[in-house]
């Protein structure tokens, strides 16, 4: 892999939407920028959602010294799926790893997930197996959404909630979101033809910043799941068959 980042194609776009996070964003910057600095030629893309503490001018200074560093800014807050999506319109590489600005998720994971694909998957869906959340306000939303989730779109992972995953681009070049559905995007994925891999990621206890979410968003994630259900039973493009991952694989 030592040859790598000597070739043209741009092989892993991080995609790290955020909201008022600027007491994790420089360790959150050197973490993915170690996990990933050998191994692979990459971006990171910072999707700032309205921020309103000093977040857009610390990402302007990691841009400024590192040019594999882009940054959006919405000029109001319209929400972690609308981020996601304008990062995976923007992103460059082959492959797409989006990842929580909160530090919870672990950027040394990305090579584990970014290998399931090597191996042939084209979705890798962390599962934090041992989660570090409050019971009532984070953990018992999240068994009850991944619960109805699994239960009605048939596809069983055990953790959609999970931001850390990685895609083949060709995956989210076919999957439109609204709403809150960026964490149905592995059922949408599989209905379409995609195979999922999953794969346990560390959970770490959020040690600087406020959540942004608690149980409200289990409602919202109801009223998205029946609208994924209705596309789905209309759901007639499959997704072709993606081969190979290029420059990830090209040894």
């Amino acid at each position: 892999m030592s040859d790598r980042k000597e070739k043209e194609v741009l092989e892993v776009s991080v995609v790290v939407p955020l909201l008022d996070e600027q007491d994790n964003l420089p360790a959150m910057y050197e973490q993915i920028t170690q996990a990933l600095e050998t191994r692979y030629a990459y971006e990171i893309l910072f999707i700032d959602d309205g921020s309103t503490d000093n977040s857009f001018e610390l990402l302007k200074g990691f841009h400024a010294q590192d040019d594999r560093v882009r940054v959006l800014r919405f000029r109001k807050n319209f929400g972690q799926t609308a981020a996601m999506s304008a990062g995976f319109k923007h992103a460059r590489g082959q492959v797409i790893v989006p990842l929580d600005a909160d530090l919870q998720n672990d950027p040394a994971d990305i090579p584990m997930l970014v290998a399931k694909l090597e191996e042939g998957y084209d979705v890798a869906s962390g599962w934090r197996k041992k989660r570090h959340d409050a019971a009532l306000t984070r953990l018992l939303p999240s068994k009850i959404a991944n619960w109805l989730i699994a239960r009605i779109t048939g596809v069983h992972i055990h953790d959609y909630g999970c931001t850390l995953k990685a895609y083949r681009r060709e995956v989210l070049e076919q999957t439109h979101l609204y709403g809150e559905m960026h964490r149905f995007i592995p059922a949408l994925a599989s209905w379409s033809g995609a195979s999922i891999a999953e794969c346990v990621v560390n959970h770490r206890p959020r040690t600087a910043g406020v959540a942004k979410y608690g149980l409200g968003r289990t409602f919202k994630v109801v009223l998205d799941l029946i609208t994924v259900k209705f596309l789905g039973g209309f759901s007639t493009k499959p997704i072709y068959v993606f081969g190979g991952l290029g420059g990830l694989c090209g040894l």
